[in-house]
């Protein structure tokens, strides 16, 4: 089972003197229990890829499955939830309890299933349904739309969670809020994570798809990228210098396992594996 892309290509305003390639051949797949991280900069193509996966656009040339089977719109339908970078567009109800209710009811849950399956949700983003249920979508703070969106999308129960740079504009607790979130759905549903930066979740990702300019400039295993984060800045993308530290640590013949993103826990390491720094 898993959420495939092969050979994507997409064009905007195809076949007019305004048509913008914005893939060209991209392949990603995506099973459950797995995360893949997308990373490119502005404009290489990441959210439309994203719209494909979700069903919600037809490539142009290319496959897209979901557990062998074609992937468009009816398939997707309760199957693969996406989740856009600008939650408040997603949320359109009087209540909130109603608006995370709309999927599950559109899905054929009556109304009693729909609402427990929206009350599930919401405790699970940290939104009480007892304090924000009654409130209006519309008086959330910006972090809290963003969970309210989440919430939406997990009450319809996907098999596969699409996330369009989930905690861009949080602060550090909303942040890791989230990322806590997305970890513990992977738990039983595949996730692909879009983002232009690799520190949020290259540490817990499987693989990592890197686009550039609608074209993919790497993918493979994120503990590859560890090893040589030039390939992101390859395509122009700022590499956490957490790991270019621990890179030339290794040049320098001190032993460590694996890797640490958090700069004070790499510090601690390093000093341990030869008192470096």
């Amino acid at each position: 089972m898993s959420l495939r892309l092969t050979d994507i290509s997409y064009t905007y305003a195809a076949d007019t003197d305004y048509a913008e390639a914005a893939l060209r051949g991209v392949s990603l797949d995506v099973a459950p229990g797995e995360l893949v991280l997308v990373l490119g900069a502005t404009g290489s193509g990441k959210s439309t890829l994203l719209r494909i996966a979700a069903g919600l656009m037809e490539p142009r040339s290319g496959s897209a499955t979901i557990d062998d089977d074609p992937l468009d719109r009816a398939s997707a339908r309760g199957a693969v939830g996406l989740v856009f970078q600008d939650a408040e567009s997603q949320l359109f109800a009087d209540t909130l309890i109603d608006d995370v209710a709309f999927g599950p009811k559109n899905l054929g849950m009556d109304a009693v299933s729909a609402q427990a399956a929206a009350s599930e949700a919401l405790e699970a983003v940290g939104l009480a349904p007892a304090v924000f249920g009654t409130r209006s979508p519309f008086s959330l703070s910006g972090g809290e739309a963003r969970r309210a969106a989440i919430a939406g999308v997990l009450a319809m129960r996907p098999r596969y969670l699409l996330a369009d740079e989930p905690t861009a504009g949080l602060d550090a607790g909303g942040r890791r809020l989230l990322k806590s979130l997305i970890l513990h759905t992977r738990e039983r549903a595949g996730v692909v994570v879009v983002s232009h930066t690799a520190e949020e979740f290259l540490g817990e990702a499987d693989r990592v798809l890197v686009l550039s300019a609608g074209t993919t400039h790497w993918y493979g295993q994120a503990s590859d990228v560890v090893a040589d984060p030039d390939v992101l800045v390859g395509a122009g993308l700022v590499a956490p210098d957490v790991l270019e530290v621990q890179r030339l640590a290794r040049q320098a013949g001190l032993s460590i396992d694996g890797f640490v993103l958090d700069p004070d826990r790499a510090g601690r390491r390093l000093a341990e594996a030869g008192g470096w720094l």
